[in-house]
């Protein structure tokens, strides 16, 4: 089955629930995070920017954003898993001569060759969505959801405007996911060294802890790496008319680096857990063993 078209759709499925599922069920964290990356004032800190939410719109307005957030992560998710594992096994073939014959370094190379082109398409999946919801979720009174945002969103600048965050999205999620899958591998190879015995030792759903584990590791990597430019992106989609450097100028390259910064690395540290942990479970359930 390894690397046949059931494979690599059991890997697309894999990847729509893993992110699909995870990135929606932090929504009310990415709506505090966003409104604290374009508005310091108004949300200083993480409690405060619950509190002002739920005052202004209630229990429910912590929610804002699920719905693009749910379709453009599962995209994004089907085209990060599933043309990662391609390009994995296409990369290792033609510079290597297959996986096996890898070195540790060769495996680090070809994983983020593979990881990095993997995400640049998953991207372009992504960011209409994002636009979407960044936007909803940062600018008052814009839309209520997906159904009122994407057509004002499209009477603004049409399809063109929804791409206007590609650039920092890639330069936000390519470092990301590259030490996802490099940093996720690398981790679990160090995790296995340092338990007893092997790791055919351990039953599926040990093994199951492992991949939680070193997705949360890795996603800790992944936060810090990928901050600034989450920051231009949350930014870029809040103003019609903003630009990078002028949003550079405004914050500062300390803000930049650091605004909501805490919060991010709580987020991105357990959504990659997570996200690790139901895309092996997928994998698992199918027969196959976990990555």
């Amino acid at each position: 089955m390894k690397y046949s078209p059931e494979f690599y759709g059991i890997c697309t499925l894999g990847g729509i629930l893993s992110c699909g599922l995870t990135h929606t069920a932090v929504t009310p964290m990415d709506l505090v995070k966003c409104n604290m990356q374009v508005d310091k004032v108004k949300y200083p800190s993480i409690l405060r920017g619950f509190s002002v939410i739920a005052k202004e719109s209630g229990v429910t307005g912590l929610t804002r954003g699920w719905v693009p957030t749910l379709i453009g992560y599962s995209f994004q998710g089907a085209g990060k898993f599933g043309l990662y594992e391609f390009f994995k096994k296409k990369y290792t073939d033609v510079a290597f001569g297959g996986l096996e014959n890898c070195s540790p370094i060769q495996k680090d190379i070809a994983f983020a060759c593979a990881s990095a082109s993997a995400e640049f398409f998953a991207d372009i999946l992504l960011c209409p969505w994002e636009a979407v919801k960044v936007r909803v979720q940062t600018k008052a009174g814009f839309a209520k959801g997906l159904s009122d945002g994407m057509p004002k969103m499209l009477a603004e600048g049409g399809v063109g405007g929804l791409y206007k965050g590609i650039v920092p999205l890639w330069g936000r999620q390519i470092p990301y996911t590259v030490i996802k899958f490099v940093a996720f591998e690398r981790v679990v190879v160090m995790l296995y060294g340092f338990l007893p015995g092997k790791r055919s030792d351990y039953n599926k759903t040990q093994q199951l802890g492992v991949s939680f584990a070193a997705g949360y590791i890795a996603g800790v990597f992944c936060a810090v790496v990928s901050h600034p430019a989450d920051n231009l992106v949350s930014k870029l989609n809040q103003s019609q008319g903003a630009s990078v450097g002028a949003i550079i100028n405004e914050m500062g390259w300390v803000a930049l680096f650091t605004r909501g910064l805490p919060l991010r690395i709580a987020m991105i540290g357990t959504l990659t857990g997570l996200q690790w942990g139901i895309y092996d479970a997928v994998k698992v359930a199918f027969g196959m063993p976990p990555t």
